[in-house]
């Protein structure tokens, strides 16, 4: 868990169908060093974010926890997604890693005469994850959270369809407390809690499994769970409207911020050009993130190219079929449109879906 410019995401440690069903039955820790901090302190701290975020921060004054925002520039693009959380003494910022430095120093930009310090501490934090039905009961039963010795800050964030919490460690401390979150899960232990079984009952018997989880498994759980990622899914160049992630990080009712003219006149005058939906193949064949996205005419011939895929993966909650998520003009977006996509050389219909979430009765991303 090392920052130097560039880091190594573990695919697996395990086989991705058992890290899989740790996601879906019981807990998963994910590590996460692509993932920055930043620390934005002093007496003026709250009041300046919230004059540059596109979320309202005020309720993290009476109720201390967490918000998800996007930092904007002047034309309305998103220069990063944001999850903030209040420690009482400072606000730590995670975003990506890649444009934690860029960020703040376009926030100390902003700074005049505030008692605000913004500064990237990216190499001060380990940031990993918990995912899964008995994320919550897991943290409770480790004692990390409330271990003040550890100095780890948590917030809840569901990317999987399951509950999740994303965690803050110093780099010093965090091999410890990943170590007391595997030793409380009982990992080795036999067997798991099972779906629909009480996370808290499993973990006091000795039964709750957790299991350290790479990115091959967590990303078919975020696929199906329905969370586009920053730099994956959408990036730099995209409006908030067009990441379908609008009612979680932007405020209509807060007061102005950077590249506010832009969503404004979007959400009262207009639609943008693309968003992002969720996708199901109609038959066994899987379009690569990247494959261009078309209508299909009348005919049955290709139409015109209307967006691109950027996240796929088979679903095991689905047996396996193939879902994923695609920026596609707005026109083309309606749940229930059949587009037309590439999958390994051979083209494959692809059905819009309702919501991004595409797992049965699962909460959509927060």
């Amino acid at each position: 868990m090392s920052w130097g410019g560039v880091c190594e995401i573990p695919a697996r440690f395990d086989s991705v169908e058992v890290e899989y069903a740790a996601i879906r039955r019981d807990a998963a820790l994910v590590d996460f060093p692509q993932r920055g901090t930043l620390e934005v302190t002093g007496a003026e701290r709250v009041p300046f974010l919230q004059r540059m975020l596109t979320q309202d921060l005020k309720p993290l004054q009476a109720a201390p926890g967490a918000v998800q925002a996007f930092w904007l520039n002047r034309k309305g693009r998103i220069d990063a997604d944001m999850l903030v959380v209040d420690t009482g003494d400072r606000m730590l910022v995670e975003l990506d890693a890649a444009v934690a430095p860029s960020v703040a120093a376009s926030l100390v930009q902003f700074v005049f005469s505030e008692d605000v310090q913004v500064i990237d501490a990216t190499d001060r934090w380990a940031r990993f994850e918990i995912h899964g039905p008995g994320a919550i009961a897991l943290l409770d039963a480790s004692g990390v959270g409330a271990d003040a010795s550890l100095g780890m800050v948590h917030a809840r964030r569901d990317l999987c369809g399951v509950p999740g919490i994303a965690c803050a460690v110093p780099r010093d401390r965090a091999d410890e407390a990943w170590s007391r979150l595997l030793a409380a899960g009982g990992a080795g232990g036999a067997g798991g809690a099972g779906a629909g079984a009480d996370p808290g009952a499993a973990l006091a018997a000795g039964r709750q499994r957790a299991r350290p989880c790479g990115w091959l498994a967590f990303n078919m759980a975020r696929i199906e769970g329905g969370s586009p990622i920053f730099m994956v899914d959408f990036g730099t160049a995209s409006l908030p409207h067009e990441t379908s992630l609008i009612d979680s990080r932007v405020s209509f009712t807060k007061g102005c911020y950077l590249g506010q003219e832009v969503v404004a006149r979007m959400q009262s005058l207009g639609k943008p050009k693309q968003v992002i939906v969720a996708f199901k193949a109609t038959r066994d064949a899987l379009p690569a993130g990247g494959a261009q996205v078309f209508t299909r005419r009348d005919d049955g011939g290709i139409g015109d190219e209307v967006g691109v895929v950027t996240s796929s993966t088979l679903s095991p909650m689905l047996g396996a079929a193939p879902v994923g998520l695609a920026t596609v003009r707005t026109a083309q977006s309606a749940a229930g449109t059949t587009l037309v996509s590439d999958a390994e050389g051979e083209l494959v219909e692809i059905v819009v879906q309702p919501a991004l979430c595409t797992l049965p009765g699962a909460r959509p991303a927060r």
